[in-house]
């Protein structure tokens, strides 16, 4: 005696390989849309120059490890420094900006290197960079 009843069950599938085209397709759709169609873009025009231009320059100052202090080429007194620097750097010329650049040994102490860039940023240089050099 069977006690089940008997189910006229049909088996029912979704074919899903169009499905992976159809996706690939409107991927890549919306990626090619998405790059065309961008509202934050920016328009910038390039500036004018004029002629006479001045470019920015660098004041080279150089401190050995026996204390020797130069700038560019000219040996000067490390006390007398600030004063050096505030003759070369021109205060009244706001087109030009001159930086200054420690070129140090790497035995020069920490407390010179930072007197250094006190004095040429009061001295009214735009920026103070270090490069150490290693023997």
């Amino acid at each position: 005696m069977s006690l089940r009843k008997k189910f006229n069950e049909e088996h029912s599938e979704v074919d899903t390989g169009p499905l992976n085209d159809i996706l690939f397709i409107l991927m890549f759709f919306f990626l090619i849309i998405a790059t065309l169609a961008n509202p934050n873009i920016i328009k910038l025009t390039n500036p004018k120059y004029k002629s006479e231009t001045k470019s920015k320059q660098s004041i080279v100052v150089s401190i050995r490890g026996d204390g020797r202090t130069y700038i560019g080429q000219q040996a000067v007194i490390f006390d007398s420094l600030f004063a050096e620097l505030s003759k070369r750097i021109d205060k009244k010329d706001s087109t030009v900006k001159q930086a200054v650049v420690i070129n140090a040994d790497t035995s020069v102490s920490v407390n010179k290197l930072v007197m250094i860039m006190r004095d040429a940023k009061k001295a009214g240089a735009s920026s103070a960079s270090l490069s150490v050099d290693g023997q």
